[in-house]
């Protein structure tokens, strides 16, 4: 017997990146209910976003800190884009897969996926003064930004994509969060938790067991007083699964 057969888990992940993670659940046994709590959306003003990459060679570096931010600076350079004089730092396995598949070199990622570790990561002697570019999400934690320009550099933080809830969610909610209740939610970003916690009650949530990707989302859930289930080492979506398997083995 798989060692998810049985068990009925709830991915919350954006529709077009909801399968990577459902496909390895249903190999290990799962039966997955996908339940897209959020949708990425161009942001409402992308002049900032398009006037940033006319410049781009203006800058000594890009960071990037999700795929969704990769994909909407990219939209606007245009899928043939040449790699800038600028290096590159990514957040994470999944951002740096991104930015590979266009053809660009990652210069630098940090070994946890967190935004602290980044700018420790960075070598600070090409920091001081140097012009950085962040295109983020509408709404991010200013953690990253902050201790850049703790160490000197120029940051430009630039809204690339917003996230909305997706349209009908309260009504597919509550029909997945009904009798009987599913055994996992899984939650990729603070935002997914924050999104599904306005249409699910804490009460209902605190019925079943919660894996979150990393520190962050953990720290959202616990904000809201739920217990994190599984949380791999590696923020992966791979860890992701281990983390599962493994909660269910003990």
């Amino acid at each position: 017997m798989l060692a998810l057969t049985g068990r009925r888990i709830v991915v919350t992940r954006p529709r077009h990146q909801a399968e990577e993670l459902a496909s390895p659940l249903r190999e290990m046994g799962a039966e997955v209910i996908l339940l897209p709590v959020i949708s990425i959306l161009p942001p409402e003003d992308p002049t900032a976003l398009r006037d940033a990459a006319s410049r781009l060679d203006s800058y000594d570096w890009i960071i990037f800190s999700s795929a969704n931010a990769v994909a909407a600076l990219l939209s606007e350079l245009g899928i043939n884009a040449d790699r800038p004089r600028a290096r590159v730092a990514v957040v994470g396995s999944a951002t740096k897969e991104a930015v590979e598949q266009h053809g660009w070199t990652v210069d630098a990622m940090p070994e946890k996926f967190v935004a602290e570790s980044l700018a420790a990561t960075l070598p600070s002697e090409s920091l001081a003064g140097a012009r950085i570019l962040l295109p983020s999400a509408a709404v991010a934690r200013d953690v990253l930004p902050r201790a850049l320009a703790d160490i000197g550099a120029v940051v430009d933080v630039v809204e690339a994509y917003r996230t909305s809830p997706t349209p009908g969610l309260a009504e597919t909610a509550v029909r997945t969060f009904s009798d009987p209740l599913p055994d996992w939610a899984t939650f990729a970003s603070p935002s997914a938790v924050e999104a599904l916690l306005k249409v699910v009650s804490v009460d209902t949530l605190k019925k079943i067991r919660t894996a979150s990707i990393g520190p962050v989302t953990s720290a959202t859930l616990r904000s809201w007083g739920l217990t994190v289930h599984a949380e791999p080492a590696e923020h992966t979506v791979g860890g992701l699964v281990e983390a599962i398997v493994s909660s269910q083995i003990r």
